[in-house]
């Protein structure tokens, strides 16, 4: 095990991770919550479905997020026509001066950074899973032969919940995938004051200073290096197999309203995930109260809750904060008369 982070190693990444996050707050008005979520997602190396209704500012989140870290930055429309070549990129047959000719492979929008997948769930299944193998294996493989996407690699995608005629939902497998499904909400009276009083023509400033591609990388080497507790992992542990009705932890509420529960890829991002809150806290370790932070928008999109929920109005997120408040942290056992002092 490397020896815990020092206070000199970990200051300088603690300090520019939150430069950042303020730049985030100064361009982008009211959302200091989502934003802290986005950039843990980043930190954590994942990939995060923002979920709104259009003109809330997803497209202005993801492209500011692209310039303030210095990341090259594609966007594309998905749409029911869009097929998989768009955006992986395709052969071409191409001749040369000496009149021999041969396919040559033209890179599709995915090799880059940060690609925001706008409405991804307007583009065809087989379209969507064109995605599977960049988001997880971070390469592509066509024709037989495997390449590379750029480090860091990041699908930002965006869905709108309301207009759902001529979409096609995200099948369980493309969910599981990102680490986050975060919901972009609209803007209250303040923050629509403050942007109309401020912004002319609803323009954000540009960012005061933009991440290295050094400082970007030495941020993620410092959160590999960020402490998980043996109770913290246990605990993650324990959240996860909860969401299942036939765990021994399992809630009245897992056990009459889900399907089917959290998979382990969810168990990975949320200890992920909570050594990006960690660190934005300035702490090297990580705690239950990261783990608890981040545990909604890790679970949300991968509950398969059944009819009965729908049924009863039980929503994902209700289902698991219900989990959070009865699931005991360190799962000890103790007689009814004995008390954990705080």
């Amino acid at each position: 095990m490397e020896p815990i982070l020092q206070p000199e190693e970990i200051s300088p990444a603690i300090e520019l991770a939150n430069r950042v996050l303020s730049q985030l707050d100064r361009i982008l008005l009211g959302r200091a919550e989502l934003h802290r979520l986005v950039l843990a997602g980043i930190l954590s190396r994942g990939h995060i479905l923002l979920e709104g209704l259009p003109g809330v500012g997803k497209t202005a989140l993801v492209k500011t997020l692209g310039d303030l870290l210095g990341l090259q930055f594609k966007r594309v429309q998905f749409t029911p026509d869009l097929m998989p070549s768009d955006i992986l990129g395709s052969h071409i047959l191409q001749g040369d001066g000496d009149g021999r000719r041969a396919m040559e492979f033209h890179a599709g929008p995915v090799f880059t950074n940060l690609l925001l997948a706008d409405e991804i769930n307007r583009a065809s299944p087989k379209t969507q899973s064109a995605l599977l193998e960049a988001m997880q294996e971070r390469s592509v493989t066509l024709l037989g032969a495997t390449r590379q996407l750029p480090d860091p690699f990041f699908v930002l995608a965006s869905q709108n919940p309301i207009e759902l005629e001529g979409t096609y939902p995200l099948p369980e497998a493309q969910l599981d995938r990102f680490l986050f499904k975060l919901n972009v909400g609209g803007a209250d009276v303040d923050t629509l004051d403050q942007i109309i009083s401020t912004r002319r023509r609803g323009e954000a400033p540009m960012p005061e200073f933009v991440v290295s591609s050094g400082e970007l990388h030495q941020l993620f080497a410092v959160m590999d290096r960020i402490y998980l507790p043996k109770a913290v992992s246990r605990y993650i542990s324990r959240l996860v197999a909860a969401t299942h009705a036939d765990s021994p932890e399992a809630t009245e509420e897992v056990k009459n309203y889900v399907a089917y529960g959290a998979s382990p890829r969810a168990a990975i991002a949320m200890a992920e995930a909570a050594r990006a809150f960690a660190l934005l806290a300035g702490r090297p370790t990580v705690g239950f109260e990261d783990v608890k932070a981040v545990a909604s928008p890790v679970l949300n999109h991968r509950l398969v809750l059944n009819y009965k929920a729908k049924f009863d109005g039980m929503n994902a997120s209700s289902l698991i904060a219900r989990l959070l408040s009865q699931l005991d942290e360190t799962g000890i056992k103790l007689p009814r008369d004995v008390e954990i002092e705080k």
